[in-house]
């Protein structure tokens, strides 16, 4: 369902002007309070809701502010009960679900099975707009809450019925055996009544029932967060807080770091990887990731879509040296992709190596005759956008824009095309103005091969930013989710990517591992399998 971050950044964040504006320090120097960690960050999209942050820099905070049904363990990603004491079925389409009594939101209200209810329905809501509406598509009654065209009929989900102060249960549309496995993600999240009684002094800060909760924000500076002492559950913060610091350019973020003005970045810049072990030794994290970098295309721009193009896609991926990009430019930090999902999955889990075979090849002359074949480069040139803020991009968007062109024998057959902050990049691709190919990273929101695929590229999905459609791709998911036998499941998944791999819907560039570094009076840093922080468990001094 859903998806997220969607094109969410695999990273990012930046600036110098935002610790100019805070006057911190950070590192443990002045800035920061005892017992408090700064690291480095960048503005959410949107303010913070549950069912409305579909981006890495606003998903770090939720997950620090809240908890839900469920919790993905943050060293093998396994979806895990938190605020569930039971999730039961039957038929792998109606589920009873039992809440854990005792939790609390951080201003004193309980959380309640209507707690839970009361947001899926707000978060399905046409009227609400909100990003994450998508992941309540499997409920009954979606398509009056959330008709694909005109109002909606109705307010709340049929399929959502509350039982009793604790208890509720789900009617699901279809079939799906993993849907519990998704209630980890932040879109299914409960909240406080404080929220629909005064929704915008609840936007201004945000009350969840996670281990921090939100001090003080100033947009394009920084985030305070503070230990919840109220906090009822097994992961409490080990620390007194965190300073999200604002910076705009990963590089003065290390540099920051380096000399002491930050503790913590989770994003090493691809210019610092030749080397951090030798700036930060054993305060270097190198670990794998559910995070896949793609490149995607307009396929409402007719001439990214009509007959013929998909040669021009698979000849440009062709194009692509990935093994001479991932080893010169990022210091094997990334391996090269060969299929769309990744390998923190498993195959058990719908990894599966080498399933793009020679479309993912390096081939430069296979890729000049198919891209000839399909009719050539719309206008003689692609222009490939990205965000310059964070993620080294500018780098890597600029190394395979040189392998096309050398591949091509055509100086100008491609060039990078900037877009200043992420925020901005990614409010472009939303109203579908993207006037060529778009870098489009894919960090998964729960650890399932449906993750990788259904968000990005099912018809009509919150995250299929280009557009792309294909019947038999649908189908194949639709049967895949209906499935109950898992490897079932995962070889139907797998015959739906052989359908992308056909039509090239995307060209999946390379697997990414998290990186971050940190300073000397932290202890026990770590990433989770998402690249993210796990901050409740960090020690300051």
């Amino acid at each position: 369902m859903r998806g997220a971050r969607l094109a969410r950044s695999a990273a990012g964040a930046a600036a110098v002007l935002a610790l100019a504006a805070a006057g911190c320090g950070g590192g443990g120097g002045s800035g920061t309070a005892p017992g408090v960690l700064s690291a480095s960050w960048g503005d959410p999209q949107n303010p913070l809701e549950p069912s409305n942050t579909n981006e890495v820099q606003g998903g770090k905070v939720l997950d620090m502010i809240f908890r839900g049904l469920k919790r993905y363990n943050p060293r093998t990603g396994a979806a895990e009960n938190m605020l569930a004491e039971r999730i039961a079925t039957s038929d792998a389409r109606t589920f009873t679900v039992t809440v854990k009594a005792g939790w609390r939101f951080s201003n004193g209200e309980p959380v309640t099975a209507r707690s839970f209810v009361d947001a899926w329905n707000y978060g399905a809501g046409l009227k609400n707009n909100q990003k994450n509406a998508y992941f309540f598509g499997y409920i009954e009654g979606y398509d009056k809450v959330h008709p694909a065209s005109g109002t909606q009929s109705a307010d709340t989900l049929s399929g959502l019925k509350v039982t009793g102060p604790r208890t509720f249960t789900v009617r699901l549309g279809q079939k799906f055996s993993s849907f519990p496995d998704t209630l980890g993600y932040a879109a299914f999240a409960p909240l406080p009544r404080a929220f629909f009684d005064d929704h915008a002094a609840w936007l201004k800060r945000p009350v969840g029932n996670g281990p921090y909760r939100i001090e003080s924000y100033t947009r394009g500076s920084e985030m305070s967060l503070r230990k919840w002492d109220g906090y009822p559950g097994p992961d409490k913060a080990r620390n007194k807080g965190v300073d999200l610091r604002v910076y705009t350019d990963s590089n003065t973020a290390y540099t920051d770091l380096l000399a002491g003005n930050v503790d913590l970045v989770d994003d090493v810049p691809a210019t610092q990887l030749r080397n951090v072990k030798a700036d930060l030794g054993d305060r270097y994290i190198n670990t794998p990731a559910g995070i896949i970098q793609t490149i995607a295309f307009p396929f409402y721009d007719r001439r990214w879509s009509k007959p013929g193009m998909e040669k021009v896609r698979t000849g440009l991926s062709m194009a692509i040296d990935r093994e001479q990009i991932t080893r010169t430019l990022f210091h094997r930090t990334r391996t090269p992709a060969t299929d769309w999902t990744s390998p923190v999955l498993g195959e058990a889990g719908g990894f599966s190596e080498g399933l793009c075979g020679a479309p993912c090849a390096y081939h430069p002359g296979e890729a000049r005759k198919l891209v000839a074949e399909g009719g050539g480069l719309p206008g003689g040139q692609v222009k490939i956008a990205y965000n310059a803020d964070t993620g080294s991009h500018k780098e890597w968007v600029d190394a395979v824009c040189n392998s096309i062109n050398n591949a091509l024998r055509n100086d100008k057959a491609c060039v990078g095309n900037p877009v200043g902050t992420f925020a901005d990049f990614r409010n472009e691709i939303g109203r579908h103005k993207m006037q060529g190919p778009f870098r489009a990273g894919w960090q998964m929101d729960y650890p399932l091969i449906q993750n990788f695929l259904q968000p990005l590229y099912y018809t009509g999905a919150s995250s299929n930013d280009g557009r792309w459609s294909d019947k038999r791709f649908d189908r194949l998911v639709d049967r895949a989710n209906a499935e109950s036998d898992r490897p079932t499941a995962v070889r139907l998944f797998r015959q739906a990517e052989e359908v992308l791999r056909d039509t090239m819907a995307a060209i999946p560039l390379w697997y990414q591992n998290g990186s971050a570094g940190y300073a000397q009076r932290l202890t026990h840093v770590a990433l989770n399998p998402f690249s993210v922080p796990v901050y409740n468990e960090i020690r300051v001094g």
